[in-house]
């Protein structure tokens, strides 16, 4: 689709519709106290999942279903209870040594390509081949031929990436399948982002819960959508304490332009819960993560995310660390040149992030000095 749609599918009042979105719960609105707005907010974000009543407390039951040693580290696959209503398997890299070792969990992208889906995070290493080749090409396109999952577990943290729905082992569906899933999931009185967001919030909780992990030092990384479900964890989630989120930010406002992917559908209804734009614009949302340390990196080349929306964006988030003294923690770049890409680079200084503020001396469990007061 091109620049026509909004002339072709969007009402001629679609402008009219985007210009009164106020986000009347965004922090610079709010008359109350920090702690009050971020709970106020996290309640309505939570309530957006439209998820049933008491999901989430369901025994893990995991099993180990194969694993071998793997230089620095042991490789397992896992499988364990995601929700109330299905088990799935997860590649889980486990650091040799005494442990409890600070983890990761990494969130797989979207890009369309869903025969693989954790595999776009850990390296595949045995069974369906072509599966392999994919993942090999995978990386190569949009990691600079790195597993981000490999090269945290050489570092020393543990890793878990599980298939979302629809990919890999849970899929693989057809583009324009998305649509048709999104749509019977809301006739069944739930949402497609809503399922997406609760199981990364169990498989998070899963990876917290194990022997080898200190639950204090758990963070969500992902590039993409994966970047974004890797700040709305934070936000959402007790057990995240820190979040590194690569080329997904930006403000609404500048997201809904003819020409943007999100207006296509499909792609858009894994990030799309209803109603919540009424309420909060997205840097609101990533907010509600604050104090924790929280990195955004973004290519300042990025069809999908533009340097203006990405630049407003990070002035709303930086606003609300650092009125609560945590500004230090709050960690936002722009690669020049850079695409829609996680290359290199950026990994290197995301890692050395994580390293510091999971892993090291300033990291998420430590006190980060006096809030001030509202």
């Amino acid at each position: 689709m091109t620049a026509g749609i909004t002339e072709r599918v969007l009402p001629a009042f679609h402008a009219r519709l985007r210009e009164e979105l106020t986000f009347p719960l965004a922090w610079e609105r709010y008359p109350g106290d920090f702690p009050a707005w971020r709970a106020e907010a996290r309640a309505v974000a939570r309530e957006s999942l439209l998820q049933p009543a008491g999901p989430g407390t369901e025994p893990f039951d995991p099993v180990t279903v194969d694993e071998h040693a793997e230089g620095p580290y042991t490789a397992r696959t896992v499988e364990f209870a995601l929700s109330r209503y299905g088990r799935a398997r997860g590649s889980l890299l486990v650091p040799h040594g005494a442990g409890p070792f600070p983890a990761v969990l990494v969130l797989h992208d979207h890009g369309g390509e869903f025969t693989i889906g954790r595999e776009k995070a850990v390296r595949p290493r045995s069974g369906l081949p072509e599966r392999g080749r994919r993942a090999l090409a995978w990386a190569d396109r949009h990691y600079g031929g790195r597993f981000a999952g490999d090269e945290l577990a050489a570092r020393g943290y543990v890793v878990l990436a599980v298939d979302t729905l629809g990919w890999g082992d849970r899929g693989p569906l057809a583009y324009e399948d998305q649509q048709a899933l999104a749509a019977n999931l809301l006739q069944l009185g739930t949402s497609l982002a809503g399922l997406t967001a609760h199981e990364d919030i169990r498989a998070a909780a899963f990876l917290a819960s194990l022997p080898e992990v200190d639950s204090h030092r758990v963070a969500a990384l992902g590039f993409s959508m994966g970047g974004y479900r890797a700040w709305q964890l934070s936000a959402l989630s007790d057990d995240v304490r820190a979040a590194a989120a690569v080329c997904w930010m930006t403000c609404l406002r500048h997201m809904l332009v003819p020409g943007d992917n999100t207006l296509r559908g499909q792609s858009a209804y894994f990030m799309l819960h209803p109603g919540l734009n009424r309420h909060l614009d997205i840097p609101d949302v990533a907010s509600t993560a604050a104090p924790k340390p929280a990195l955004f990196q973004a290519g300042g080349a990025d069809r999908l995310f533009p340097p203006a929306g990405v630049t407003a964006a990070y002035r709303k988030l930086r606003a609300v660390w650092e009125s609560q003294g945590a500004g230090d923690r709050l960690t936002t770049e722009i690669w020049p040149g850079v695409g829609h890409t996680f290359g290199r680079g950026m990994q290197d200084s995301a890692y050395d992030w994580l390293d510091r503020w999971v892993a090291g001396e300033g990291r998420a469990d430590r006190p980060h000095g006096r809030v001030p007061g509202r």
